[in-house]
């Protein structure tokens, strides 16, 4: 079912396997590289078709001024704002969702649980137009709220179902344990399930942190303001009214990757174990 890994294979394929990884990787990393190094390069070069050389000097200066010729810093803000309130409700409705889903046996429960799934199989686009008006009615159009209450209603499908199945294999026998011992059902979900969920609430704070942080296509349909405009829809801010500065936008795009690259990196152990814990019995 699973392929055989690459040091149980015969030389050749050992040989080949190590030849053709540095490819891929350079291929896979080549457009960040050409981002980055749009980043240092003076506008001069770009004014000059020096679009893929190696830029005629280093321009870090590029980075400062993004922030003093942008409201980039504004941007990431709102960002800022909108994502962890996100990635708080989405993951703690899950917990709450997963657990009554994987633990409690009762007639309809995989109907929810299809309800939930369900969502995440709709293609955004066709729900733009519904959406915006729904927001615009209920005063939430272009604000914090409207973006936030979106995507945590977008988000708690997947949670869930990531939820539900990683408390699905955990051990059954915890919980009627603690039923014999006349616990309160909220009492083992805050003290016995709650606990042991911890690697996959990383893992899932982690993903759903970059899902929305990457987030483009809402961003621009439910905001149009610098006040609200997350980083991503407010990147194109940095061109120009006449010319496009491809080394502010580039400098702008690797600031705004930063973040979550830096939660990913801190929270690796945790990413991984969430990730890989009840995958093997």
């Amino acid at each position: 079912m699973f392929p055989r890994p690459v040091q149980s294979r015969g030389p050749g394929a050992v040989a080949t396997y190590q030849a053709l990884l540095p490819i891929a990787l350079i291929l896979w990393l080549l457009p960040l590289l050409g981002v980055a190094l749009t980043s240092i390069r003076p506008a001069a070069d770009l004014a000059s078709g020096n679009y893929f050389g190696l830029p005629s000097a280093l321009a870090f200066e590029n980075y400062a001024e993004v922030f003093r010729n942008s409201p980039i810093g504004r941007y990431m803000l709102n960002s800022l704002v909108v994502t962890v309130p996100t990635v708080l409700g989405a993951v703690a409705l899950s917990c709450l969702t997963g657990f009554a889903l994987g633990v409690y046996r009762f007639r309809g429960n995989l109907l929810i649980f299809f309800m939930f799934v369900a969502g995440n199989f709709v293609p955004f686009q066709i729900l733009m137009v519904p959406v915006r008006d729904m927001t615009v009615q209920f005063g939430l159009y272009n604000s914090y709220t409207g973006l936030i209450l979106f995507h945590v209603a977008f988000q708690t499908g997947f949670c869930t179902l990531f939820m539900r199945n990683f408390i699905r294999s955990l051990p059954r026998e915890l919980i009627e344990a603690a039923r014999v011992e006349g616990v309160a059902e909220w009492r083992i979900f805050w003290f016995i399930v709650l606990p042991l969920m911890r690697p996959a609430i990383a893992a899932l704070s982690v993903l759903i942190f970059t899902f929305i942080w990457n987030d483009y296509f809402w961003a621009t349909v439910l905001t149009t303001s610098a006040a609200t405009q997350p980083v991503t829809a407010g990147l194109y801010s940095l061109n120009g009214q006449w010319i496009a500065q491809w080394h502010l936008v580039s400098a702008g795009s690797i600031l705004a990757a930063l973040p979550p690259i830096i939660m990913f990196f801190l929270m690796q152990r945790h990413f991984i174990a969430g990730l890989t814990l009840g995958a093997v019995k």
